[in-house]
């Protein structure tokens, strides 16, 4: 049987730009006793040749770039000539160098109200506008920069976003925030049940603040990232606990190896991949790797 199949890949970051560094890529035929080891350059694309192509072209490929994660996904290659391949790599946390933020200058109006309105955040106390922004830790600022960017695209069944509610920041995570907002932000939640824009959520894993009370919790139905929003209340007092979840996005979205998943909490940085490559949502934060 001739080995008349090529395969041709393109290895991309969620920007669409080709990665740097040398790869190993690894060929496993389904049909045949066929295993390959390559190893390329991926700042250009790679060809490999003398492979089957169909009936018999069946491979699953795994590939574990430097700085990002591992993906294994099948190609079927065509029975002759060059089979084109693109395949996306989520960055890999441990391996981030640093992390290219924007100014505080060149934030979005409602994110430097936001942060100029909280000056009594947890663990931040008396730090406010351009002085919390450059407080802020690379998790606490890429987790921030996030959900800023989710909420601020996310509309509710009146026509608003729902960012401009959120009136000033009580604690701050690298995976969520707690906020004070008006009572209106919860019904408008609500209210946009019904056009399809949130739905109900599980609070199990939301706890409260002190003094108050769980008052329901939404998440929009995103397949891969979607935004929660849990509420609580304290007589006329309500605070928003606001976190975007992964939801086996890098696993199943990218198709990375679930063995390098076990057991690992996600990232903020796994949640801007997402945003990126799956929602088309820029959080306007660079990775150096």
């Amino acid at each position: 049987m001739d080995k008349d199949g090529q395969l041709r890949l393109k290895l991309l970051n969620v920007y669409g730009e080709l990665l740097g560094g040398s790869v190993d890529i690894i060929l496993h035929n389904q049909n045949l006793t066929d295993n390959q080891i390559a190893r390329a350059p991926a700042s250009k694309r790679i060809l490999i040749k003398d492979l089957y192509g169909a009936p018999q072209g069946l491979y699953r490929i795994e590939v574990d770039p430097p700085s990002y994660l591992p993906i294994s996904q099948f190609v079927n290659l065509k029975a002759s000539g060059i089979t084109n391949v693109e395949i996306t790599f989520p960055i890999e946390p441990k391996k981030v160098k640093s992390v290219t933020f924007p100014a505080y200058q060149g934030l979005a109006g409602d994110l430097t109200t936001l942060l100029e309105n909280s000056n009594e955040v947890l663990g931040f106390e008396g730090k406010g506008g351009d002085a919390l922004y450059d407080a802020l830790d690379d998790i606490r600022k890429a987790g921030l920069l996030n959900i800023f960017k989710k909420a601020a695209n996310t509309r509710l069944s009146n026509g608003q976003t729902v960012f401009p509610y959120i009136q000033s920041l009580i604690e701050l995570r690298g995976d969520r925030f707690f906020a004070a907002v008006p009572k209106v932000l919860r019904e408008e939640t609500k209210n946009s049940v019904a056009a399809g824009v949130f739905s109900p959520a599980s609070e199990l894993l939301h706890r409260p603040p002190e003094g108050f009370t769980k008052a329901e919790s939404f998440k929009t139905g995103d397949r891969y990232g979607n935004l929660q929003l849990s509420f609580f209340a304290r007589g006329d007092e309500w605070v928003v606990d606001v976190d975007i979840d992964d939801a086996a996005g890098l696993e199943h979205w990218f198709q990375v190896l679930r063995n390098t998943l076990t057991g690992r909490p996600t990232h903020p940085y796994d949640i801007h991949e997402i945003l990126v490559s799956y929602q088309h949502l820029d959080p306007d934060y660079r990775f150096v790797v």
